[in-house]
């Protein structure tokens, strides 16, 4: 196949510009909203985070494992999904108020009134752990951990459209197999610490992985979204997006799905057989209450309705249906982070299951569009002036010429 002539990408300054203010006015709303109410705040706050660290995280990890497997057909798409992974440096910065502000919601930095002498006691007994500075240092390892993967991988890749030289390839692979595990350590007690740990006496061996596989899956939609929008640009991240490509990322949509819902019936059923007074009533706000409905549409929204509709191969060979099933997934993870981190809540009002609602803030809104603006613009940014599409990868052809099976 002969490849055109393609410009390094000029295009995405509209949505620095407007993904920039948009981003700023998004969080000074949640800001002053957190002058009234900073838990409800502050929460929304840490939804949206999770949810957009999730996308550029999951980025990084299909780019790792593509390079640890020796892949060859996702090269034409890899700079899409390396302009995903690029805002991650953004979310050191946006870390700082979960610091500063985490005592309104981490229960365990500052003790509210009235909580049980059971919670008190767990969180003396996980003291050593839990506590602030410990908890930074952890969350600077995280960062530096999943900064030196991604940037290097990303600087090696833009370096390889000016030189052609096949050894940075070569690095990749070897960065991008060994570097897995790490990323993998860091990702599951970066769960424990920001989501698991509002619940001082909580604790699940599987919510790492479950988290992951949802964020998985809004980065596959993101993916999605960013290859179908550009597919239409002359020097776009789509330009050379065929339809074999869009099909193996609904596979890749479909699979986690499947796995995502593997996860959570492992946690479910695991907590339900051994029935530990520490484990059940964080189950019971989440599938009882107010909250009952949200549970009712998590195993109907994030599974069966999808993974149905996945499993056509014609809709995963429709770039158009196979976005809308993108968007629907990311929406489906928005809900799954307010179902697990929004109940939380309940240990600041000293409320139970029973009387428990939804904890919804308008602060959700503009947390979440102020992080979301804030990441495309830092993405935006770092790909104008850079290619679109890897254009000197030795195995650009190949991945041009892929065929699905």
């Amino acid at each position: 196949m002969i490849i055109p002539e393609l410009s390094p990408y000029a295009g995405g300054r509209r949505s620095v510009l407007v993904g920039g203010i948009v981003g700023a006015a998004g969080l000074m709303l949640t800001l002053i909203g957190g002058l009234f109410d900073p838990t409800h705040a502050m929460l929304s706050y840490l939804v949206a985070f999770t949810f957009w660290l999730g996308v550029c995280l999951g980025a990084l990890a299909l780019n790792m494992a593509n390079y640890a497997a020796r892949a060859r057909w996702h090269v034409v798409i890899r700079r899409a999904i390396e302009t995903v992974q690029s805002p991650l440096p953004l979310f050191v910065v946006l870390f700082v108020p979960l610091l500063v502000f985490g005592k309104h919601i981490f229960i365990w930095i500052a003790p509210p009134q009235g909580l049980g002498a059971e919670v008190l006691e767990a969180i003396e007994h996980k003291h050593g752990y839990l506590n602030l500075g410990f908890f930074a240092v952890r969350a600077v390892v995280y960062f530096a951990i999943w900064l030196v993967l991604s940037e290097s991988l990303y600087r090696w890749s833009v370096a390889q459209d000016a030189t052609g030289e096949a050894r940075f390839t070569q690095r990749s692979r070897r960065w991008g197999a060994g570097g897995l595990p790490f990323f993998a350590f860091a990702l599951t007690f970066a769960v424990i610490d920001w989501v698991m740990s509002l619940d001082p006496t909580f604790y699940s061996t599987i919510l790492g992985l479950y988290v992951f596989a949802g964020s998985f899956d809004a980065f596959l939609g993101a993916l999605i979204v960013v290859l179908f929008l550009s597919a239409r640009e002359p020097h776009g991240f789509g330009v050379l997006v065929r339809v074999d490509h869009f099909h193996n990322l609904g596979k890749l949509l479909l699979a986690f799905v499947a796995f995502w819902a593997y996860m959570a019936f492992s946690q479910y059923m695991l907590i339900w057989v051994a029935s530990l007074p520490e484990e059940v009533p964080w189950v019971l706000v989440r599938t009882r209450g107010a909250w009952k409905p949200v549970f009712v549409l998590l195993c109907l929204g994030h599974f069966v309705v999808p993974f149905f509709a996945l499993l056509s191969r014609d809709l995963k060979r429709h770039p158009s249906a196979l976005c809308a099933a993108a968007i629907w997934m990311m929406f489906m993870h928005f809900v799954d982070l307010c179902w697990l981190i929004l109940p939380s809540a309940e240990h600041h009002g000293g409320t139970s299951w029973k009387t428990a609602g939804l904890n919804l803030h308008w602060t959700l809104l503009t947390a979440f569009v102020g992080v979301g603006a804030l990441t495309l613009a830092v993405g935006a940014f770092r790909a104008r002036g850079r290619y679109a599409v890897p254009i000197r990868d030795p195995y650009l052809h190949d991945s041009l010429e892929y065929v699905q099976p």
